[in-house]
């Protein structure tokens, strides 16, 4: 993770801190990883280098309880980030050359193919399936001084292997799964298996099946024995 993104980003949730709209995200994709270190220490966590991406998604899984009114886009401006709109439906995304906000809400029902918009804070956000997944069971890290909600990583993970199937995107795809099997890995060695068992045997059985369908049976045999059951020694974990 370069520097400079990375005091970047610390900015930008100093500054959501300080406006009082933090605490109505979840700080969702890799950047949730990276912030995991903590959660992880004294395990075999992820290189925070292995991490490093563009892209900082937030979610907000209740737009209604946004209290505070406060322009995003005029908040960052003076750091360099501009609003643009994505495809042809008008989704914004604040760019910058280092990094690229998005801002997401729960897709429910039948789903919305426009943008989900969300005037108090002077953007609009997009609506994605299984994201409440990462919403039903969260965290939060101090960082400086103040705390970040991330979800669960045991959610985190199982999420990712269910969504690295979806990617357009080979390279992208992989490093979904890769983070979500370094995480689970961590967990088990931080003595957590029962967690990833509690939180797979929660979510219905279609999103159990592409779970299972993203691992694979000879190298994962150990995350397979926990999610299924099976029996496995402890060299295989």
């Amino acid at each position: 993770m370069e520097k400079k993104q990375y005091e970047l980003c610390l900015e930008i949730l100093k500054r959501f801190h300080k406006a009082g709209i933090l605490n109505n995200f979840i700080l969702i994709g890799s950047w949730s990883a990276y912030f995991y270190n903590e959660y992880f220490a004294g395990t075999q966590y992820l290189d925070r280098a292995a991490l490093k991406t563009r892209d900082i998604d937030f979610l907000i899984d209740n737009p209604t309880k946004i209290k505070h009114e406060v322009n995003v886009p005029e908040l960052l401006r003076d750091l360099g980030f501009v609003m643009i709109y994505k495809g042809n439906k008008g989704y914004i995304k604040l760019e910058h050359p280092d990094l690229l906000l998005e801002f997401l809400v729960l897709e429910k029902g039948r789903g919305i193919d426009k943008p989900f918009p969300l005037p108090k804070l002077g953007i609009n956000a997009v609506a994605l399936r299984f994201l409440s997944f990462l919403s039903a069971n969260t965290i939060k890290v101090k960082v400086k001084d103040f705390y970040v909600t991330l979800p669960n990583p045991a959610n985190f993970a199982l999420h990712k292997l269910i969504i690295f199937q979806r990617r357009l995107k080979q390279d992208k795809a992989v490093k979904d799964r890769n983070i979500a099997i370094e995480i689970l890995k961590s967990l088990i060695d931080k003595g957590e298996s029962s967690v990833i068992k509690q939180v797979f045997d929660s979510i219905p059985k279609k999103w159990q099946a592409k779970v299972v369908k993203g691992l694979d049976k000879n190298e994962d045999k150990g995350i397979l024995a926990i999610l299924l059951n099976l029996e496995k020694s402890n060299s295989d974990l």
